[in-house]
C-alpha cells in the first residue's frame, strides 16, 4: 500500500491539489478549480468569499485523489498553502461574517496611515513588529471593518487568514502558524508573539479575537468527521500547520537553508530567501517574515506580474506560445517602451494609488511586439527593485530558483537572468506552493515517527532542479536593463503625486 500526501495551494485565481507519493517523491495526480474575484467593487477593493476556497478545495482534493486511484487508507497527511494577508472574519459560531479582503486590496491605505501614526511612524512600526504597516497586510483590513462596517465588526469573534480558514474547515481547530501570522503586521517577528502596541492601535479587545499561534512543525489537527466524509477520507489523516503561499513555495523550491533565493512569478511576484535570523529593513520595503520551517523569510512582493502580461496577451488575442514568440521578436529594451506596472496599486515600492503607465510610446513602439516585451520586462524590473534592496540588506543571489507561471516561459527566464544578472533555474516539480504544502505535511507526519527529522532532510530528498531550463545572464542585455531600471525607478518616484490625484479623480 502506498503512502500518499495531499498538497493544496489555494490562490487568488484557482485552487490546486497534488497527490504526492511519500516514497518516490513523484506527483501522482493534480487537479485545479478556477474562480474569480467578486466583480464590480470600488477601485482598489479585491474580495472573495471564503466558501469559494472551501468548495474549490474539496472538489480539487476529491478529483486529484480519484485521478491517483487513491484509497482512503493510503492518505496520511494534508498540507495547505494559501494566499497571504486575506482577512477572514468569523462570528462566535465559526461562520464567515463577510467576504475576505485580499492581499491585493489597496483600499485600506488610510487605515495603514492611522495605525502607523499611532505607533509613532514607520520607525515605531518597525520597532514593534519588524515590518511596515502596508495596505496588503491584514492589520489595516481589521481596522477598516471596525470603522466601515461596525455592525459586522460587532459580530467578530475570530480573525483568520485564508489558509487558516481552510485548516479550520479541515480540522475544526482555529490556529495560526508563525509564517502566515507574520504577514498580518500584527506579529512581532523577532519574538514570534502578537504585538500589543499594534493590537491596541486597532482595538484593545483584538487580542481575544486572535487564534493560538503554533510552530511550523506542529499539526493543525486531524480531519474532523464532517470534512473527512466530504473528502472520502478517514479522521486519522493529519493536517499540518500549513502556511502562506510564499512560505510553502520556499519549501517546494528547496529554499530551506541560507543561500537559496526563490522568485515566484505568478499573479503577483515574490522574491524571498531563507535566514537563520530576522532580516529587518529599516525602510520597511522588504517584509521581515517568518517562514514555515521555524526560520525567517525576508521577502519582497510586487502585486503585478502575470496579471500584466495576461492583460496584454488577452487584449491582443494571443495564446501563450504566440505571446512568447511575439516577445522574442522585439529587441531587449523594447526600443525604449517601458512599463511602470502598478496596474491597481503596488506594494514594493509602496504605491497603493498607482496605475500602469506605458512610457515611450511612439509610432515605432506602438506594436504588439513592443507592448508584449515591455510588459514582460516591466514587471521583471519591478521585482528587481526589491531584489536590489535585499542585496543592500546582505542577501545576495548567485542562483535564483524560478517558479510560477512566468517560469514556464523560456524567453521570460532569459529576461529574468538578464534583469537579475544571476543564473535562473527551475524545478522538476513546478508547483512550488502546492508541492511545498505536501512536503511540509510529510515533515509533520514523519516527525510523529522520528522527532529529529528536519525540513532540510525532506527538501534535500525531494526537491530537484531542472537543469535543462537554466538561463545564464547576457552581459550586454544586463547593461540595457540596468539603464531601464534607472528610468523605471525615476518614473515611479516622479509619478507618486500624480497617482494620488488620479485616484481621487477616478473615485469622484
Amino acid at each position: 500500500m502506498r503512502t500518499l500526501l495531499v498538497g493544496v495551494d489555494s490562490g487568488t485565481q484557482s485552487t490546486r491539489a497534488l497527490v504526492v507519493d511519500a516514497k518516490s517523491a513523484k506527483v501522482l495526480a493534480a487537479a485545479s478549480q478556477a474562480y474569480d474575484l467578486i466583480p464590480n467593487l470600488p477601485p482598489g477593493a479585491k474580495e472573495q468569499h471564503p466558501h469559494t476556497w472551501r468548495d474549490a478545495t474539496a472538489r480539487a482534493i476529491r478529483q486529484s485523489l480519484k485521478l491517483a486511484g487513491a484509497r482512503a487508507a493510503e492518505v496520511k497527511a494534508i498540507g495547505v498553502s494559501g494566499q497571504q494577508h486575506g482577512f477572514v472574519p468569523l462570528d462566535k459560531n465559526g461562520d464567515v461574517i463577510r467576504p475576505a479582503k485580499l492581499w491585493c486590496d489597496t483600499s485600506t491605505a488610510a487605515e495603514c496611515e492611522e495605525i502607523t501614526a499611532r505607533l509613532g511612524g514607520l520607525k515605531g512600526a518597525i520597532r514593534d513588529t519588524g515590518n511596515a504597516v502596508l495596505p496588503g497586510f491584514t492589520a489595516s483590513k481589521v481596522l477598516w471593518l471596525k470603522k466601515g462596517e461596525p455592525k459586522n465588526y460587532a459580530r467578530l469573534a475570530t480573525v483568520l487568514l485564508p489558509h487558516d480558514y481552510l485548516n479550520f474547515w479541515l480540522t475544526g481547530r482555529k490556529v495560526m502558524e508563525y509564517g502566515d501570522a507574520s504577514g498580518t503586521a500584527l506579529l512581532n517577528v523577532r519574538t514570534r508573539q502578537w504585538s500589543g502596541a499594534v493590537l491596541n492601535a486597532i482595538d484593545s479587545d483584538l487580542a481575544a479575537k486572535l487564534p493560538p499561534l503554533i510552530s511550523s512543525d506542529q499539526p493543525a489537527g486531524h480531519l474532523q468527521p464532517s470534512t473527512a466524509r466530504a473528502l472520502g477520507l478517514g479522521t486519522d489523516v493529519l493536517v499540518s500547520a500549513g502556511g502562506g503561499d510564499n512560505m510553502m513555495g520556499a519549501i517546494g523550491t528547496g529554499n530551506t537553508r541560507p543561500g537559496v533565493i526563490t522568485a515566484s512569478m505568478g499573479t503577483s511576484g515574490t522574491i524571498y530567501a531563507c535566514s537563520e535570523k530576522p532580516v529587518i529593513d529599516p525602510l520597511g520595503e522588504i517584509a521581515a517574515f517568518c517562514d514555515s520551517t521555524n526560520r525567517w523569510l525576508p521577502l519582497l512582493c510586487t502585486m503585478n506580474v502575470t496579471v500584466a502580461t495576461e492583460m496584454v496577451r488577452h487584449d491582443f488575442g494571443m495564446d501563450v506560445k504566440t505571446f512568447d514568440a511575439t516577445v522574442a521578436r522585439a529587441r531587449p529594451g523594447a526600443d525604449g517602451l517601458l512599463l511602470v506596472p502598478y496596474l491597481e496599486g503596488e506594494r514594493t515600492p509602496n504605491v497603493p494609488d498607482g496605475t500602469g503607465v506605458y512610457f515611450g510610446v511612439t509610432p515605432k513602439t506602438f506594436t504588439a511586439e513592443h507592448f508584449a516585451r515591455a510588459s514582460m520586462e516591466g514587471v521583471t524590473l519591478g521585482m528587481n527593485y526589491g531584489l536590489r534592496r535585499l542585496a543592500e540588506l546582505g542577501v545576495n543571489p548567485k542562483q535564483i530558483r524560478a517558479t510560477g507561471g512566468g517560469a514556464k516561459s523560456k524567453v521570460w527566464r532569459q529576461i529574468m537572468a538578464d534583469v537579475f544578472n544571476a543564473e535562473v533555474v527551475t524545478l522538476k516539480v513546478s508547483e512550488g506552493a502546492a508541492y511545498g504544502a505536501a512536503l511540509q505535511a510529510l515533515w509533520c507526519w514523519r516527525r510523529r515517527q522520528d522527532g529529529k527529522v528536519s525540513i532540510t532532510d525532506v527538501t534535500d530528498e525531494f526537491v530537484q532542479l531542472n537543469r535543462a531550463e537554466t538561463a545564464q545572464p547576457n552581459a550586454k542585455h544586463a547593461a540595457i536593463y540596468r539603464e531601464l531600471q534607472s528610468l523605471q525607478d525615476e518614473l515611479s518616484r516622479s509619478l507618486r503625486a500624480v497617482f494620488t490625484r488620479h485616484r481621487r479623480f477616478v473615485l469622484r
